[in-house]
């Protein structure tokens, strides 16, 4: 496993991150805590250091498990969570704040991000207040999720901003025109989530014969409808062949792809199966020749443009 700085701080993460929404519960399957603790315990003996969480998965639950999981271990790991887009002013981010440390049963919070903008509350008071919570060792890194450019620009005005967390993967990529160079330029991290676009690129669903259930959330979602099915596989069939070639797995593929992107720090994979856990964090062991990702990138993006 390698291990990145995170931005202009002294924070390493792992390069690839344990998300943790489906602790939370939620639209997920439910899974027992006492699995997921296991999974968390397993993550960070394999060398994934940096579990991503947040006060609204699960409504604080996420935050509970991950606390449980990592307790007694806090020195051996960096943990991530957000505050909620309504709690931006300065009282109640400091009250998130606390709240978040407490079902995480730690002192301080390795990244604590902004998890998604509010134009009805000026950046500059809520960056103030995160400023402060530095200051007080609380937090050790500030991030944003899902800002644009300009809006990470406003915030920058403010404080340093370390990272930001956003969308990527092959099937939505556009990050590349405005944000990944910006970071790049100004020593701010990037983190994707929805690294393999909720399971769509394992493959599964166009190769190997899985459905989703009746109920399942993602059924609502454009990638997994019929036609974009169609449309989508012969990027997942070219995933399957260089897979092969690598006797590694497809999702493995989609992830490694990310990770050469210039800027990104880490993709964010979230998981409550053991067994995709141990195919997913081995991701960063492959190598992927540029011919390889060109031609992943090219298919990519015509698959793009017919969605």
């Amino acid at each position: 496993m390698k291990y990145v700085k995170l931005g202009k701080s002294d924070v390493q993460v792992s390069e690839i991150v344990h998300g943790c929404l489906e602790l939370g519960g939620g639209p997920w399957e439910p899974v027992a805590d006492d699995y997921n603790m296991e999974l968390l315990a397993m993550a960070l003996q394999n060398g994934v250091t940096t579990f991503d969480t947040a006060e609204m998965y699960g409504d604080g639950h996420s935050e509970e498990v991950v606390g449980k999981a990592l307790a007694g271990k806090r020195d051996q790991c960096v943990i991530a969570t957000k505050v909620l887009k309504k709690n931006l002013m300065p009282d109640d981010v400091r009250k998130a704040a606390e709240a978040s440390l407490r079902r995480l049963n730690t002192s301080y919070v390795d990244l604590y991000y902004i998890h998604w903008p509010n134009d009805d509350i000026p950046i500059g008071k809520t960056i103030g207040e995160f400023n402060k919570l530095k200051e007080e060792g609380l937090i050790k890194a500030i991030g944003v999720s899902n800002f644009s450019v300009a809006q990470l620009k406003d915030a920058m005005n403010y404080g340093v901003i370390d990272a930001i967390q956003v969308e990527y993967n092959l099937f939505y990529r556009d990050i590349e025109n405005e944000l990944l160079p910006f970071c790049q330029e100004n020593s701010i991290s990037v983190l994707s989530y929805n690294s393999i676009a909720k399971g769509i690129l394992s493959g599964a669903f166009h190769l190997y014969g899985a459905f989703l259930n009746p109920v399942d959330f993602r059924n609502a979602k454009p990638l997994f409808q019929t036609d974009s099915l169609i449309k989508e596989r012969p990027l997942i069939l070219l995933l399957e062949e260089i897979a092969k070639k690598k006797n590694t797995t497809i999702s493995q593929i989609a992830i490694r792809w990310l990770l050469y992107q210039p800027g990104m720090a880490s993709t964010i994979v979230g998981t409550q199966n053991k067994k995709h856990f141990m195919d997913n964090f081995q991701a960063g062991k492959i190598v992927l020749s540029e011919a390889e990702r060109e031609e992943i990138s090219i298919l990519s993006h015509k698959v793009i443009q017919s969605l």
